[in-house]
C-alpha cells in the first residue's frame, strides 16, 4: 500500500513549509549554542541570522544526535496511526543516529508486531538528504509501495552529488578536520577547501582553490563533470548556504546559464544549525543527481 509515513531527520535542510507540504514527518536533532539548548528546528527556536551571527562572535556551538529514548517516543506517536514508517536518517558517516534509530526499531517491532518500520541511511547530508527525500515523496504521491520506495532510496541515495567550499577555515580548525597552520595559512591566501561527500557518506576535501571567485565556479564544473546526461541534466538542483547568500545566487546564475535543460529552477535552501555547527558561516553547496559516488 502507498499510504504510509514517511519521515527523515532534521539535518536535511530544505524548509519546515516544504516538508509539511510534501507530508514529511520530521525527528529533530539538538544544538547548544551559549548557554541554551535548541532543537534544530529550521529556523524556528532560533532564526539562521541570530545563530550565524552569534557564531561569528566567537559562541561555541554543540550538537546531539536522536537518542533512543527520543527516536521511541517519536517512532511510537507514528506508529500510533497504524501506518508503517519509512525513516530516512544524516549520513552514518557523520553521525551515529542510525544506531539509535535502529535500536528503537527493534523494541518498537515487539509493541507493534503488524508495523513495520524501514530505515535507510542516507549517506547524505543538508540539502543533498533533503534532495533524497523529495524524490522518494514524488514517488510516494505516485502511489508506490513502501517497499519500492525503500528499494529505491537504497538504490539511489549515492547518486545524489554534494559539493562545498567554506571561506571562512576557523571552523574546519575547531572541528580537527584542519590543522591550526594550514587554516591560518589558507586564511592568508584565501584558499577555499572545496569538499563533497564521498560513498561513505564521509567529507573528503578534494582541491584547494585560491579565491571565492574561482570555487564558485570550480563549483559548476563539478556538476558539468559528474551530473547525469552532462550539460543536458534535466533533474533537481538545490543549493544550501549559511550566510552567503550572494555566493548562492551567483552559483544558480552559473547553473542555470549552463544547463538550460533543469525541469525547475535551482532552490536555495539555509544550512541548518545542526550542519552548520561544524561548517560555520561563509559556506555554500551545491547538490544535484549524478553518477554513484565512489569512496575516496
Amino acid at each position: 500500500m502507498s499510504d504510509f509515513i514517511l519521515s527523515c531527520c532534521s539535518t536535511s535542510d530544505l524548509t519546515l513549509e516544504h516538508y509539511k507540504k510534501r507530508n514529511i514527518e520530521i525527528a529533530y536533532f539538538h544544538f547548544k549554542i551559549g548557554e541554551n539548548e535548541y532543537k534544530d528546528d529550521f529556523g524556528q527556536s532560533i532564526s539562521y541570522d541570530e545563530f550565524y551571527n552569534r557564531m561569528e562572535q566567537g559562541e561555541i556551538t554543540k550538537t546531539s544526535q536522536i537518542n533512543v529514548s527520543e527516536f521511541l517516543d517519536y517512532f511510537r506517536s507514528l506508529l500510533a496511526t497504524g501506518k508503517d514508517i519509512l525513516h530516512v536518517t544524516l549520513s552514518s558517516g557523520l553521525t551515529g543516529v542510525i544506531n539509535s534509530a535502529n535500536s528503537a526499531k527493534k523494541i518498537l517491532e515487539e509493541e507493534f508486531p503488524n508495523q513495520k518500520i524501514y530505515l535507510v541511511d542516507s549517506l547524505c547530508a543538508s540539502s543533498g538528504f533533503g534532495m533524497l527525500m523529495d524524490y522518494l515523496a514524488d514517488l510516494k504521491e505516485e502511489g508506490k509501495t513502501i517497499e519500492e520506495v525503500y528499494k529505491y532510496a537504497l538504490d539511489t541515495r549515492l547518486n545524489i552529488h554534494h559539493w562545498f567550499y567554506s571561506t571562512d577555515l576557523k571552523y574546519y580548525v575547531r572541528g580537527g578536520r584542519i590543522s591550526k597552520t594550514s587554516g591560518t595559512i589558507g586564511t592568508i591566501l584565501h584558499i577555499c577547501p572545496l569538499l563533497h561527500v564521498d560513498a561513505r557518506g564521509l567529507l573528503i576535501p578534494k582541491q584547494k582553490v585560491i579565491s571565492k571567485k574561482r570555487v564558485i565556479k570550480e563549483l559548476v564544473k563539478k556538476m558539468e563533470e559528474y551530473a547525469i546526461d552532462g550539460l543536458n541534466y534535466s533533474g533537481k538542483c538545490y543549493i544550501s548556504h549559511s550566510r552567503s547568500i550572494d555566493d548562492a545566487l551567483e552559483i544558480k546564475r552559473l547553473v542555470e546559464e549552463k544547463f538550460v535543460n533543469l525541469k525547475d529552477k535551482v532552490e536555495i535552501f539555509n544550512i541548518g544549525t545542526t550542519i552548520g555547527s561544524h561548517s560555520g558561516p561563509g559556506t555554500a553547496a551545491l547538490f544535484f543527481m549524478g553518477k554513484k559516488r565512489e569512496i575516496d
